[in-house]
């Protein structure tokens, strides 16, 4: 379980095709904290850490998981966002995130709005119906507020420290991002045949 409240940012070293799965090395400030087996948020997605060696983390990723999440489209250098695994006692300060991505959404705009940015994401129609203005979905493991939804185009504010802290200071219109819808919404979807 995650909270969307983003610890980190790490480079992309490398990945690399290994038959039906890929090796994701990536250079994360707090490697010396992990364990193998532990569980790290990146861009959202939660990857199982499964070598150490030195600053960097290695995790296995299926080909699926690259197919439906924007993992696929890491190159070396890529920034991306990190968060470890709450602990039992950890504050909950963003939303209920599990990294389980639903979906990929695309960039349409990202743009300076006096101090801060205004970030424009085109969703799938399913991701969509699972959202409401001034709710929470997670873009690349951030807990955001949704600020407008018209049809399937979600707006929000950022602020400069969630700006300069993440990914986003590097994101591009036109680039895919992860999408995990409020896990609360999701539930009730399928309680009410809607899911």
């Amino acid at each position: 379980m995650f909270t969307g409240l983003v610890e980190s940012r790490g480079a992309v070293r490398a990945l690399e095709s290994k038959g039906e799965q890929a090796r994701l090395t990536i250079q994360i400030p707090f490697a010396s904290e992990l364990s193998l087996g532990d569980s790290v948020a990146v861009n959202g997605c939660c990857l199982t850490v499964t070598q150490l060696d030195g600053g960097d983390a290695s995790f296995d990723v299926l080909n699926q998981t690259l197919k439906v999440t924007s993992l696929g489209d890491l190159k070396e250098g890529s920034t991306v966002n990190l968060e470890r695994a709450m602990q039992v006692g950890d504050r909950f300060g963003g939303h209920f995130v599990q990294g389980h991505i639903d979906a990929t959404g695309t960039i349409e705009a990202y743009a300076p709005m006096g101090q801060d940015h205004r970030l424009e994401v085109r969703l799938p129609e399913d991701i969509a119906n699972l959202s409401i203005p001034k709710g929470s979905l997670a873009i690349d493991g951030i807990s955001l507020t949704i600020a407008e939804l018209e049809g399937t185009l979600a707006r929000f504010w950022i602020i400069p420290h969630t700006h300069a802290e993440t990914n986003l200071s590097t994101r591009q219109p036109g680039q895919r991002v992860n999408l995990e819808a409020d896990m609360l919404a999701k539930h009730v979807a399928k309680l009410m045949g809607k899911a």
